[in-house]
């Protein structure tokens, strides 16, 4: 592109974005009622109007630097959040992508009539020239949107993966300095730094004195969750608390042996039953079955 098109292209840019500013108030009150925004903010109008207002000075100041196809541009960093929060709700609501960015493309209607009212002759080309870059900007707009919510729904899905396992994760307090963490399906990394940061926040709530971590439900045990288990116990010990490994199956006991897993310094029993015990007769509890009833 020749430098004179060049600066004519950011001319019309900034003529766009002072047509923003000016128009401000207008374009917020028009968008205001469009499901974007009025299905988003339900506590008043007023509140949807001030988040217009918003999007549009940034899309003025976009304008205004010229970088009307650029995503990156520092113009949109103020209404990025705003814009995830707005593009997650619709999602919520039950809003396709297709629909939600369809939603923002209509948002250059009253944008493009409220342009075409600054021209003499809507008909110019002047006038067809700022509709261009509107057109490019309100592109941009979209994506800008599309990228905000795609960041937003990853970080909803880490935030319930997060959630998942911790409930996955639950910490049993089995009697009195007796804490256990049962645990159920395959373990990988993430779960196996749940399990160590549950199982601690347990001891030190329950002021524990034993920790039983049962992998009665654990599928498979490879020299990976060997080794988070072993950490988990070294962390439980550095908190006072001495950590018994419980429900070693026989298929798993041969599968440690065949690794070449050595798992000497960690406490084992066969049940969670008879690590409870174990756990109990350590703290002098001694339990007896009841006396039957003559």
């Amino acid at each position: 592109m020749k430098v004179s098109e060049q600066e004519a292209v950011e001319s019309t840019a900034r003529r766009l974005g002072t047509v923003l500013d000016r128009r401000r108030e207008q374009i917020a009150q028009r968008w205001a009622d469009a499901p974007l925004f009025r299905t988003v903010f339900t506590v008043s109008r007023e509140e949807a109007v001030d988040a217009c207002k918003a999007v549009v000075d940034a899309l003025s100041d976009v304008a205004s630097s010229g970088r009307l196809e650029d995503i990156a541009s520092p113009g949109f960093d103020s209404v990025r959040d705003q814009l995830g929060r707005m593009s997650s709700a619709r999602t919520r609501a039950g809003s396709s992508p297709a629909r939600i960015a369809d939603e923002v493309a209509a948002l250059r209607e009253p944008v493009a009539e409220l342009l075409l009212a600054e021209f003499s002759d809507p008909s110019s080309p002047e006038a067809a020239e700022g509709l261009l870059a509107l057109t490019a900007l309100m592109g941009t707009l979209r994506l800008v949107v599309m990228q905000a919510a795609l960041n937003s729904g990853e970080e909803l899905i880490a935030r319930q993966r997060q959630q998942l396992l911790e409930v996955t994760t639950p910490v049993i307090s089995l009697w009195e300095g007796v804490v256990a963490v049962p645990l159920i399906g395959t373990l990988d990394s993430a779960r196996s730094q749940v399990v160590m940061e549950s199982l601690l926040a347990g001891i030190v709530d329950q002021r524990a004195r034993y920790a039983i971590l049962d992998i009665t439900g654990v599928p498979t045990v490879d020299s990976l969750v060997a080794q988070h288990l072993m950490k988990t116990v070294a962390a439980a010990r550095l908190m006072g608390a001495e950590c018994i490994v419980s429900g070693i199956r026989p298929a798993i006991a041969q599968t440690i042996v065949q690794l070449g897993i050595d798992l000497g310094s960690v406490l084992t029993r066969a049940s969670l039953a008879d690590a409870l015990a174990y756990a109990l007769s350590r703290l002098g509890i001694e339990v007896s079955p009841r006396a039957s009833m003559r």
